[in-house]
């Protein structure tokens, strides 16, 4: 045997074993072992070294390498490769000695993905591995891998000759692979590995496949195994692994292996072998080429000095007194040279070219972009080179903020962009640098409910249960709670776990899965660009499943930027979508906007804000916004920035403050004098970050950089660098003439606000997008609408609230209709087309096939007319069904249980005649309806009641277009003196009855783990929302459904009498229903005269448990009389009865 001996001593005799073939948790539901139990694992039991080997990737190397290293032990760099060659596929580990190892290692993890077609398993060739092998050490893999497939198809020959080209390319860095985890097949391997170690004198090393820590991880790891390959853990047909494959010690690995002391020997001199490891490296700037004569850095400037001169005559200089401009012009020049320096200096120049050059690119190819995001928004360069839309002169915003040379992490730009148009700018992208762009990794991960709902199914639990058991585990991304968390809060899954063993089982598995990797996505909005090519400096990845325009780094963000690469943020904002939809619809009536140069102190813009209805306004359409509007009364643009700062917790408990010394109701406190400048367009309010750093600056004399410095300090709360910054800052003041105490007490003053301050440069660019909605909304408020709901297509909840806001502003909404509406909502007038698209289950493409059909040649006629011109890929059954429950057929046909119930027949007979026509065959049907068979008359048919149509238009739409089920009620409300939420909001109540049919439930729970309901209601007169907490909604959870009808006793919040707005609770909650067919036990039925007794009797003749009562008024005397036997008298009867002329009322 051969032993690659790098120590004279055989270290084997001192019981160390070294794990290279760590499968971490970014070996997809195959690995169960996160690096950072790895690490504290290594640190305790003193582990020397131990080695990653993920299947297909190096998603891990370098946050394994960092972790692992502050553990003191050793990291060896692997991963496993997928070869493919005459027809076999395998893994084949593969390890970095060095630098040259670590740059192959990239490269070949890269070209497996890249240099696939796109049917393709990520693989590389023999060959690949041939011509990368410098600084590489290679196994021979497992009994399960490439090797081990290729012996269990008996091609020894094969084997042989793969081992010969892989020896002579790697000479002495290749290994036979021995395991031994009692796996069926393993010794039948290992005895041929053996053997050939003799034949070809190629070193054996012991390994070990380690997919989780401890052993009592097995069940849980073969379960995540199913649900990478979509079985069943009861599947006979999947791969399984035995009890063997948990991180063993040295002692046991030292015990299976005793007979074979050259594998344990190579196993324990390996890392001697290994003298590299990837560390986290500083930013690597990109560096964009320019011309020979010109460096980048003299780029910038020209190209900043350029556009600012045409920024200045634009916007600036026409505006201000000519006397000022001299002035205003060198006041700018000198702030953007100052400016320039910085980016110099700081070798930032490539990264604003970069970005200006796409931007411009994006605006001159008609692609909205936001006007700012971020720290970015406080450069000048960046509003000169048009990267942001924000003078940050006119609003007093600080480049320093975002740029400064004491800044220890590099900024980016985030980019806003018309959500829609996105992918153009990563076409160009990828046109313009080739190779050296690409997007960031992210990995979707087992949450709570996902690792419930996975497990559930590969456990074979009923696909209905678990969906039952998730939904009892609260969804708050703004608050994750982990599922141990969420079931000690959940006592309805308590009780389940207790009475089926299954869902025992299911909680196990599930809390020890929870948070591992499930699959690999990319990041939406992430790019890098260093200056190489990519695929030899990270390693990269591509889905092939996926459009994606570009490949993704292996290294997720976090790990992207530990490895020096910035990042460019090209985010997708839907209001960016709105805004430009708008602009098209007013193109399309002959009005023509420069949304980018409306005035920001329009009367009629603040009007609209100062009322609170803001339903569609970019950031300013929550419940609580609409109150601070409702409050402040904005009538300057600058107090749209400061609610867009203010309105989050912590900063929010200043807003009454803000809004009482706005209003004059308060003195604003300034501090001190010198400062007053500085708080007075925020009425002494410390709301921006930026305001921290002037203060420094104006009292104590901090630089920009120095300032920021403090800001951060501040906002991070380490106490040690807050003291030191606190003795600069009152040493400062003093040099300044403020007494040692004052400057103590400010610098007291302005902490806390630090701590949750706000980036100007981000609210104003904010504020500005909704300023620019508030403007669409005040002066053309259907076509902005129209836009607004035609960008949330799918979201029923969205689109209730839109529709809504229409009958508050009086716009009629057309039903849907085959005839009428488009695929998108369309303003026509004072109307508004409903979007037959916004039906639920219609494919948004499809039915623009069928309006584009109706389009060129004409309004369908009948049933038939539409089946025999609409191509049948654009129906199926679930399109028609919601079309029919929507009544978007009505005009053609108005039975939809008819149609409804004929749908199979209807897409059978549209491919008949399809086919026909692509045979050129003639139909047997004509297109006379009454001709159509299977089509019953519509005027005789069986059709759906009032209520059924409702309760399908629901289904359909998500909300009441035609009518509303609490009209169907009208009786009983009356009855009961039920207010409108309406009324009863506006009114002088603090307790009333009102109705509601349930919209939508959102269950909750509370920071003590208690369950609360968000539960939006509609009624005649509104749609709104009520909080149900726990006692009501434990007590009434199974009959709250959707589309159900309720009367509700609430009660308003006794503080805040003056808020329109302020919350209410629920004292009852009644189902409508349950109500209307309880029998009632007195009725009196008041008569104008004694003519219809006799009808009357008729109807109420039959025999039951209601004592009724008869009043008549005759020559002006009233009698009342008593029948007396009780009658049968239900809802149903008392809604006939009120429909009588002869009835005056009834009283239940």
């Amino acid at each position: 045997m051969v032993i690659y001996q790098e120590k004279k001593m055989d270290e084997s005799k001192n019981k160390h074993f070294t794990h290279i073939k760590i499968h971490s948790q970014y070996s997809v539901c195959e690995g169960a072992l996160r690096i950072s139990d790895l690490s504290k694992h290594c640190k305790e039991k003193k582990i020397r070294s131990i080695g990653l080997c993920d299947s297909f990737n190096l998603c891990g190397a370098l946050e394994f390498s960092e972790s692992i290293a502050k553990s003191k032990t050793q990291p060896i760099i692997g991963t496993q490769i997928n070869i493919h060659h005459n027809g076999h596929k395998g893994k084949l580990p593969l390890f970095a000695k060095n630098l040259s190892g670590y740059k192959n290692l990239i490269k070949l993890s890269s070209k497996s993905f890249l240099s696939v077609k796109d049917d393709e398993d990520p693989h590389c060739e023999i060959k690949d591995l041939e011509n990368n092998c410098e600084g590489l050490i290679i196994l021979s893999g497992s009994f399960d891998d490439f090797i081990g497939k290729i012996f269990f198809k008996n091609r020894i020959d094969e084997i042989i000759d793969i081992f010969k080209r892989i020896n002579k390319a790697f000479n002495n860095n290749f290994y036979l692979e021995i395991q031994r985890h009692n796996e069926e097949g393993e010794k039948l391997f290992e005895k041929f590995l053996l053997n050939t170690s003799e034949k070809l004198n190629i070193p054996i090393i012991a390994t070990h496949e380690v997919f989780y820590l401890e052993k009592d991880m097995h069940e849980a790891h073969d379960a995540y195994l199913c649900i990478g390959e979509k079985t069943y853990v009861n599947a006979k047909d999947r791969r399984k692994y035995t009890e063997e494959h948990y991180l063993k010690s040295p002692e046991e690995m030292h015990k299976i292996f005793e007979d074979l002391p050259d594998a344990l020997a190579n196993n324990v001199n390996f890392p001697y072998r290994v003298s590299y490891r990837p560390k986290n490296s500083l930013p690597i700037l990109p560096n964009i080429k320019t011309k020979d004569s010109e460096n980048v850095d003299e780029l910038l400037k020209k190209e900043s000095l350029n556009g600012l001169n045409k920024k200045l005559n634009e916007y600036v200089l026409p505006n201000c007194d000519p006397k000022d401009k001299q002035n205003i012009t060198n006041a700018y020049n000198d702030r953007i040279m100052h400016e320039i320096s910085i980016i110099s200096k700081m070798k930032y120049s490539s990264y604003f070219l970069i970005v200006a050059d796409y931007i411009q690119w994006a605006k001159k190819n008609n692609i909205p972009v936001g006007p700012g995001r971020g720290s970015g928004a406080g450069s000048l360069v960046a509003w000169a080179l048009s990267i942001t839309d924000i003078d940050p002169i006119k609003f007093d915003l600080i480049f320093e903020r975002f740029l400064n040379p004491d800044r220890i992490s590099m900024p980016d730009f985030d980019i806003d962009f018309c959500e829609e148009k996105r992918d153009r700018v990563f076409e160009y992208l990828k046109k313009k640098y080739g190779r050296g762009v690409a997007h960031i990794i992210t990995f979707g991960k087992l949450k709570a409910r996902m690792a419930f709902r996975d497990i559930g199914r590969v456990l074979g639990l009923p696909y209905g249960y678990v969906d039952m058991l998730c939904k009892m585990i609260p969804f708050d991304p703004s608050r994750p709670l982990s599922l141990e968390k969420a079931i000690a809060q959940e006592p309805r899954i308590q009780k389940e776990e207790q009475k089926d063993p299954r869902v025992k089982k299911l909680v196990e598995i599930s809390k020890k899965l929870e948070g591992l990797n499930r699959n690999m996505a990319t990041h939406a909005a992430g790019v890098v660009i260093p200056e190489e090519n990519l695929a030899e400096f990270v390693p990269l990845y591509k889905d092939s499943s996926s459009s994606s325009l570009l490949p993704s780094t292996q290294f997720d963000m976090y790990n992207s930027e530990n490895a020096g690469l910035v990042k460019f943020d090209l985010l997708g904002l839907k209001t960016l979508t709105v805004i430009n939809k708008t602009l098209s619809l007013l193109k399309e009536i002959g009005i023509t906007l420069d949304i980018h140069k409306i005035k920001l102190n329009d009367t009629k813009v603040f009007e609209l804000l100062s009322s609170g209805f803001t339903v569609g306004l970019f950031q300013l359409e929550s419940a609580g916004m609409r109150e601070a509007l409702v409050n402040m009364k904005p009538n300057k643009f600058e107090d749209i920035i400061a609610l867009v700062a203010l309105y989050r917790p912590g900063p929010m408990a200043n807003i009454p403050i803000y809004n009482q010394c706005k209003h004059g109701e308060k003195q604003p406190d300034y501090l001190h004098p010198k400062i007053k400048k500085i708080l007075e367009p925020t009425y002494g309010v410390i709301i921006y970050q930026e305001q921290v750093m002037q203060i420094a600056q104006t009292l104590s004399g901090f630089s920009a950089g120095q300032a920021d410095i403090l800001r951060r300090a501040m906002g991070k709360k380490k106490r040690a660098e807050l003291e030191k910054q606190k003795e600069r800052f009152v040493n400062g003041a003093v040099k300044n003439g403020i007494t040692k105490e004052t400057a103590i007490f400010i610098f007291g003053k302005i902490e806390p606000f630090a701590e949750y301050g706000f980036n100007k440069s981000h609210a104003a660019a904010y504020a500005l997008i909704a300023y620019q909605t508030a403007y669409l909304k005040a002066y053309y408020p259907n076509e902005f609408i129209a836009a607004s709901m035609s960008n949330e297509l799918s979201n029923t909840d969205k689109l209730s609230e839109f529709y809504e806001e229409l009958k508050r502003l009086q716009i009629k909404v057309q039903r849907p209709c085959i005839n009428e509406c488009f695929s998108e909502f369309v303003p026509k007038k004072n109307n508004l087309l409903y979007s037959l698209g916004a039906i639920k289950n219609v494919g948004f493409e499809a039915i623009s096939n069928v309006v584009s059909e109706r389009e060129k040649n004409g309004k369908y006629k009948s049933i038939s007319d539409f089946i025999n011109r609409v191509d049948p890929k654009n129906i199926n059954k679930l399109q028609l069904e919601g079309l029919v429950k929507a009544g978007a057929f009505d005009n053609i046909f108005n039975n939809r249980k008819t149609l409804y119930d004929n749908i199979p027949n209807i897409i059978q007979n549209s491919k008949n005649t399809f086919e026909n026509k692509v045979n050129n065959q003639s139909s047997l049907f004509s297109d006379d309806i009454s001709k159509i068979s299977y089509l019953m008359n519509e005027n005789n048919a069986e059709t759906w009641s009032s209520e059924e149509i409702l309760s399908k238009e629901f289904e359909s739409v998500g909300f009441y277009i035609s009518n509303h089920p609490l009209k169907y009620y009208e009786e009983t409300l009356e009855q009961k003196n039920v207010l409108s939420y309406q009324d009863f909001e506006s009114g002088n109540y603090n307790e009333g009855l009102i109705a509601g049919t349930i919209l939508s439930i959102k269950e909750k729970k509370t920071s003590k783990g208690t369950p609360f309901a968000i539960i939006k209601f509609s009624d005649l007169s509104k749609v709104y929302e009520i909080f149900l907490f726990s006692e009501i909604l434990e007590k009434n959870r199974q009959i709250l459904k959707e589309g159900k009808s309720f009367l509700i006793t609430v009660i308003k919040d006794k503080q805040n009498e003056s808020n329109r707005f302020r919350r209410l609770s629920v004292r009852n909650i009644i189902s409508l229903s349950e109500l209307a067919n309880m029998n009632y036990s007195n009725v009196l039925i008041e008569l104008y005269n004694s003519k219809n007794l006799n009808k009357l009797y008729e109807s109420i003749k039959e025999e039951g448990d209601t004592k009724i009562k008869i009043s008549i008024s005759e020559n002006k005397k009233n009698y009342i009389f008593e029948l007396k036997n009780k009658r049968k008298f239900n809802f149903e009867l008392l809604k006939v009865l009120n429909k009588e002329q002869y009835i005056k009322k009834i009283r239940v």
